[in-house]
């Protein structure tokens, strides 16, 4: 069965264009690859994410994007988030993490590590009482 291959693009509404674009492009490190008068396209990494201008409704639960993120830049890329947007949660999890707000309230965590480096810490960690299967 063929399933799933990744991640194809993250879409996010936003209620001020240029603002959005600023804080992708500058904060994050974002390259701007396309724009128009109602949207843009950027790359971060390997993501392709799409800001689309309209009403938004921020989250108020747990539901949030992750971006990767090198051990070696994570305390210079923190700094520059630090300095230009709101933090919504400490990290209490596996891994270096900062957890911030975008412009519009999107959630947004920094995170370094893998899905293999977060298993890898539960098995030496079983009092989390998370059930792990296959041979992950």
């Amino acid at each position: 069965m063929t399933g799933i291959t990744g991640l194809n693009h993250v879409t996010l509404a936003v209620s001020d264009l240029p603002r959005a674009i600023a804080f992708y492009r500058d904060t994050l490190g974002g390259r701007l690859a396309a724009d128009w008068d109602s949207g843009a396209y950027l790359e971060l990494g390997s993501l392709w994410l799409c800001l689309s201008f309209g009403p938004v409704k921020p989250r108020d639960d747990y539901t949030h994007i992750a971006l990767s993120c090198a051990p070696d830049n994570f305390a210079t890329l923190a700094n520059r988030i630090r300095a230009t947007a709101d933090l919504w949660q400490d990290n209490t999890s596996e891994g270096q993490s900062l957890y911030f707000l975008d412009p519009d309230g999107h959630r947004l965590e920094l995170h370094v590590g893998t899905l293999q480096s977060r298993l890898s810490h539960y098995r030496t960690h079983p009092d989390k009482a998370v059930r792990l299967h296959g041979n992950t």
